[in-house]
């Protein structure tokens, strides 16, 4: 990629991108790069993993540990997802045996209703074994019961009415725990939206070169969409179901310690088939994740380059590869949903086995009288309860590998190399001037590969410096630097006198309006578009009678009202980031009108007219030169003939400037400029035929 092809954020609004000058090899940011691999992720675009080895594994553990340490702010409201759960869970636990009780009440009325009245517990069970009756005595040992009095309604009652209030306590307690859950998860992802806004801001323009916008969007987007979804699925019910297998577990014991522990052999059981099928199915969630970032970045450079891809015929090649990319999404996702997806079936088997054994193990015990029907009752729905919360925590493994390889991902863009801070103590310049020095100055983007060595240059105030050069000279790799989109590798730029590096970047780029070869829009009016350098109109803010002038200057100086007026909505005609209906040239009289409302001090214009008609051309040069009187301009040309009223000329080779001056003084010296003036406005020069071929 070159580095005027490199996308490129202008101060004051004026954003766009250029194209021509190849001298910046494409850049990977290190730390992107190693923590992409430990997620398993390719860095460099769509292809750039081609052949390399198969993904380490992802660093689960690690990831769940430091996203657990992004809510240490909820302290406070994940005590209160605790408390509300163990409220829960334990109300929830008490229900089965209160509705064992009530079911022995029943059962004990239904066996004792036949024996004669007026006789004492002890006695009915002694008359029962005396007739012969052991089964039935046996039934109703562990029973209590009255003879004769049948089915106790009023008890039953009272223990229903308990159910019924322990329940309901159960639920409002889980809803309470449940909203709180929200509050958290939904605020922490709040935070982590604004966390890697932030970092976008913070990374250098190298990350941006070594890395898709689709690729960034799906971990901007989808990663942390699913991060959300993870946190809301498994926060509260991990904490709920680990908190009703110990409280269950407790019951279990309480009711028959030898079907507890037949129970217990459930969960080793239970884990190693979990461990087994999640060692299987994470890898697959890495690279889900992966080449969904993958293929996003391919769709959004089809879409942003639609037209391209039409003209050269590229549709099936982009199809072809699309389809490749949506295969191996396909495959992956469906390998990895269809393997975490046996856990469950697994579990649900694991579960069914114990409610056989504990059943069959129960009713020998009722029979033998060791233990009520209420009990085995009860202890059948804690076996439920048991093996259910297992069941989830074992299928929650596989939201929490999907949601850790998108945290691992979304951590990478954190972690990533930052540009230098500003400085602590900045220098303010109370007005500038705009004179600009390069002095002693190398840079490259590459170590291996020099671009810009000991470069010495200075713009005085109000001069118009005009940049040219063949291809890959470094000429846009200079304006970068004065924006310190880049920071220098030696020497240093000043601006009055003030080394820019002891500026904050955001007070050095205010005074620079920028203008590039590639128009961006932004969906909005196209008067929004024009006054979007004013901070006050960026958020709503209404066009006050100052701002409406000011903008109307600006478009008659750049002859944008000259097309606005001929359209029917005029000024509020709404424009999309393609332009919509305006041609390229209107597109880029928009972004020079966009310039002059910055009204700053320095201008920088790369190719800026390159998209306008000749006559249009003509006369944004001459708006161009009334608005340069008093600044300080640079202006990067290919076309010549637009740059010969500049005061300095600058003619790069190779990073370096080998001639400066007018263009009077550098045609004078036959020297590179006169070539370059000369391969583009010289006539070609005829052969004399051979004599000897005519013969």
């Amino acid at each position: 990629m070159s580095d005027e092809q490199r996308p490129q954020q202008a101060p004051n609004g004026a954003t766009s991108s250029a194209a021509g000058d190849d001298s910046t090899p494409a850049k990977t940011d290190d730390a992107a790069v190693t923590r992409s691999a430990r997620a398993g992720g390719r860095s460099g675009g769509p292809w750039g993993g081609m052949g390399m080895p198969a993904e380490k594994a992802l660093d689960m553990r690690g990831t769940l540990s430091r996203l657990l340490g992004d809510l240490r702010d909820h302290r406070v409201a994940l005590v209160g997802i605790i408390v509300l759960g163990v409220l829960s869970v334990a109300l929830a636990v008490i229900g089965p045996k209160l509705l064992g009780n009530a079911t022995n009440i029943v059962f004990a009325g239904f066996l004792s209703r036949n024996l004669p009245d007026g006789i004492t517990r002890e006695q009915a069970l002694e008359g029962l074994r005396a007739s012969g009756n052991d089964q039935l005595a046996d039934l109703l040992e562990p029973l209590n019961f009255v003879p004769g009095a049948g089915v106790d309604f009023r008890a039953l009652a009272i223990i229903l009415a308990w159910v019924l209030v322990v329940y309901l306590g159960s639920f409002l307690f889980g809803w309470l725990q449940a909203r709180i859950t929200a509050i958290v998860v939904q605020t922490s992802m709040y935070r982590l939206r604004q966390r890697v806004e932030a970092k976008l801001g913070r990374v250098p323009l190298k990350y941006f070169d070594g890395q898709p916008r689709g690729e960034v969007l799906s971990r901007v987007t989808n990663d942390i969409d699913n991060i959300a979804q993870t946190m809301s699925q498994t926060l509260a019910q991990l904490i709920t179901s680990v908190l009703t297998v110990i409280g269950v577990l407790v019951m279990m014991f309480v009711i028959s310690p030898l079907l507890a522990l037949i129970a217990l052999v459930t969960v080793p059981l239970s884990a190693l088939v979990t461990a087994l099928i999640a060692k299987r199915s994470q890898p697959q969630f890495i690279r889900q994740w992966r080449t969904t970032g993958e293929l996003n970045g391919h769709i959004e450079e089809m879409y942003t380059g639609h037209a391209l891809v039409k003209v050269f015929g590229q549709q099936p090649a982009a199809q072809r590869t699309f389809d490749d990319k949506n295969g191996e999404l396909y495959d992956a996702s469906f390998k990895a949903q269809f393997i975490s997806g046996t856990i469950q079936p697994a579990m649900g088997f694991i579960a069914n086995l114990n409610y056989v054994i504990v059943a069959v193990i129960g009713g020998l015990r009722v029979a033998s009288g060791t233990m009520t029907l209420g009990d085995v009752q009860a202890f059948i729905q804690y076996s439920r309860q048991f093996t259910q919360p297992i069941t989830q925590i074992a299928a929650m493994m596989n939201m929490l590998q999907s949601g850790a390889a998108s945290a691992e991902r979304v951590y990478a863009l954190l972690d990533a190399e930052e540009q230098t801070p500003d400085p602590a103590a900045p220098e303010r310049l109370e007005r500038v001037s705009g004179r600009v020095a390069f002095e002693d100055v190398s840079f490259s983007y590459s170590p291996d590969a020099p671009l810009i060595e000991d470069l010495s240059l200075v713009a005085e105030p109000g001069q118009t410096v005009a940049i040219v050069g063949p291809t890959g000279a470094g000429k846009t790799t200079l304006v970068n630097l004065i924006m310190r989109f880049y920071d220098v590798d030696a020497g240093r730029i000043t601006l009055d006198g003030v080394d820019t590096r002891e500026m904050t970047r955001d007070d050095l780029r205010r005074s620079v309006g920028m203008v590039l070869q590639d128009t961006w829009l932004f969906e909005g009016t196209i008067a929004q578009n024009i006054v979007y350098p004013i901070e006050a109109t960026r958020h709503g803010g209404e066009l006050t009678p100052e701002i409406s002038a000011r903008m109307m200057r600006a478009a008659e100086a750049t002859h944008v009202d000259a097309f606005v007026h001929s359209l029917p909505d005029g000024f509020d005609t709404v424009v999309t980031e393609e332009g919509g209906s305006l041609s390229a040239g209107e597109r880029q009289l928009l972004t020079i009108a966009r310039a002059f409302v910055a009204d700053p001090p320095i201008l920088i214009l790369d190719e800026a007219t390159s998209s306008v008609d000749t006559r249009t051309e003509v006369l944004v040069q001459k708006a161009m030169n009334a608005l340069r009187v008093g600044r300080t301009s640079f202006v990067i040309a290919h076309r010549l003939s637009t740059i010969t009223g500049a005061d300095v000329i600058v003619v790069m080779e190779h990073g370096r400037i080998v001639e400066q001056g007018s263009h009077a003084e550098l045609l004078e010296r036959d020297g590179a400029y006169r070539r370059l003036y000369q391969s583009q406005f010289a006539a070609p020069v005829e052969e004399e035929p051979d004599e000897a071929s005519v013969h």
